[in-house]
């Protein structure tokens, strides 16, 4: 377990895969532009052991009428201008969203950014280290349910479902984990955490 950690943590140093990894679970058609004026956020994934393994939590969000109502996400949001930079905006979301002690993360290092066309944020996924097994205390204004997988559910092959986006059905990439389907930009940043783990 230490040495998964450790070998994590070197390997965020080096060239990341990025987009080599993310268009593996890019859906068809998906704009690669970037717009000037987006908007900055961030999303924690909480590495932490649990019965000799490692373990990570994901989030259901509420549903309701916002553009990500009803989707698995990992905890995170937009960057605040009190933020020094998009490391305190993760671990300041996600301790309101799920009750960690953010003074309590290790930083690891950070993943390749993701932009979201639907709601034009970039997204900058950090990656942390607890050295305990955390109790979650989710904001249920946020978060409808926590999930916690393993990191070796990652391993699992890419999983494809139709959905519908605009008035269009989609072949959509994506994880099944724990019984749920992760799609989308948390599946772009899971995607790229197992290419570097496991190439």
């Amino acid at each position: 377990m230490d040495s998964t950690i450790t070998f994590l943590e070197k390997r965020l140093k080096d060239p990341l895969p990025g987009i080599a990894s993310h268009k593996r679970f890019m859906h068809p058609g998906r704009s690669m532009d970037i717009p000037a004026d987006l908007r900055s956020s961030a999303v924690l994934i909480l590495l932490y052991p649990h019965e000799n393994e490692i373990y990570f939590p994901l989030i259901l969000r509420p549903k309701y009428d916002g553009k990500h109502g009803g989707q698995m996400a990992l905890p995170g949001g937009k960057t605040e201008p009190s933020d020094e930079n998009v490391i305190r905006t993760a671990l300041r979301e996600a301790q309101e969203e799920i009750g960690i002690r953010a003074m309590d993360v290790q930083i690891l290092g950070q993943l390749t950014e993701v932009y979201i066309p639907i709601s034009n944020y970039v997204v900058y996924p950090v990656i942390g280290f607890m050295d305990y097994t955390p109790q979650f205390y989710p904001d249920a204004r946020e978060v409808d349910k926590i999930y916690t997988p393993k990191l070796t559910d990652l391993k699992g092959e890419t999983v494809h479902r139709t959905i519908t986006i605009g008035n269009q059905e989609v072949d959509v990439p994506g994880f099944e984990i724990q019984d749920t389907w992760v799609w989308g930009a948390t599946a772009l940043m899971l995607g790229e955490l197992s290419d570097i783990l496991w190439p």
